[in-house]
């Protein structure tokens, strides 16, 4: 897969595939639908299947106060796409010259002039162009003109509700990483850089990574069990999310307990998969009802751990 940052990049070889145009934001099962269309294009037509984003979400640019957190960061989603079978995924740098052209200008201009693409897939509320003005009706006559294949693809339904990015931010706000990774493609994940702490984990016998600068959106505080990434190998860990009120800490934070890993860290930007959230945050009594709660937790995730190996 390819990832291409630069429109006047993408190559002239690659002219003549299939393109979808959307954020994209988490990579969910609704969007592979829409995913399975356009390969299914691509093929027919020789070209390759091509997936237009945008870095960052047009809202950051037009009302930032109301901008979303978002699900993944842009190489994140490209390798998420990439594992659905996408062979060129743009995102385009946004600014505001892009959301000025009308939908019929966004269209010769990206769709036609850049791309040169043969065939297209979009959802039914999919919108373009300045204010959003242009919709799958406006887009079925703009490729009509152009002897573009169009294809409306139909939302997902999960629980006789629309599986959405938006639902799926509503889940991870909760906790209920659960229920988002049943919508989402591979489990929610998160990264940062990891930085010193007040090292009690580590005195107690329950080290801890404690991560930084998070650019995504933080689930709602609790104990989960999941993954951590470190120098391309994964780990089961028991992660924290939230304060420490045992210690008489206020100051919500995230921290992974990785499992049988024994080494330093700091410094370094770490990916973690949440896979299943444990138990709520709570204050215990003394530490060593809370080292016995931890290694509950422990055993937990290694019992998922268990059970997602099978």
């Amino acid at each position: 897969m390819k990832l291409i940052r630069k429109i006047s990049d993408f190559p002239t070889s690659q002219r003549g595939g299939a393109v979808t145009i959307g954020n994209f934001d988490g990579v969910h099962r609704g969007h592979n639908g829409i995913i399975n269309q356009l390969k299914e294009f691509a093929s027919e037509l020789g070209g390759p299947a091509i997936v237009f984003t945008f870095d960052p979400h047009p809202v950051r640019i037009l009302r930032p106060e109301q901008t979303p957190p978002p699900l993944t960061w842009t190489n994140r989603k490209a390798d998420l796409l990439a594992e659905l079978g996408v062979d060129i995924v743009v995102a385009y740098p946004t600014d505001r010259a892009l959301l000025q052209l009308t939908h019929e200008e966004f269209f010769e201009s990206i769709v036609v002039d850049q791309l040169g693409v043969k065939a297209m897939v979009e959802g039914p509320n999919f919108f373009f162009g300045k204010n959003r003005q242009g919709n799958v009706e406006n887009l079925a006559e703009l490729c009509d003109k152009s002897s573009i294949k169009l294809k409306i693809v139909e939302p997902m339904l999960d629980s006789n509700t629309f599986i959405s990015s938006s639902r799926i931010r509503d889940l991870i706000r909760e906790g209920d990483v659960d229920a988002a990774r049943a919508m989402l493609t591979r489990p929610y994940r998160i990264r940062g850089m990891v930085t010193h702490g007040a090292a009690r984990g580590g005195k107690i016998g329950f080290p801890t990574a404690n991560l930084d600068a998070i650019d995504t959106l933080v689930p709602a505080m609790g104990v989960y069990a999941g993954r951590t990434y470190l120098g391309g190998r994964s780990h089961w860990s028991a992660i924290h999310i939230g304060p420490n009120p045992t210690f008489g800490e206020e100051l919500p934070k995230v921290e992974s307990h990785v499992l049988d890993f024994d080494g330093s860290i700091y410094g370094e930007t770490i990916e973690v998969d949440f896979v299943s959230r444990l138990r709520d945050i709570r204050q215990f009594e003394s530490v060593d009802q809370l080292t016995g709660q931890l290694k509950l937790d422990v055993e937990a995730t290694r019992t998922l751990s268990r059970q997602f190996s099978e």
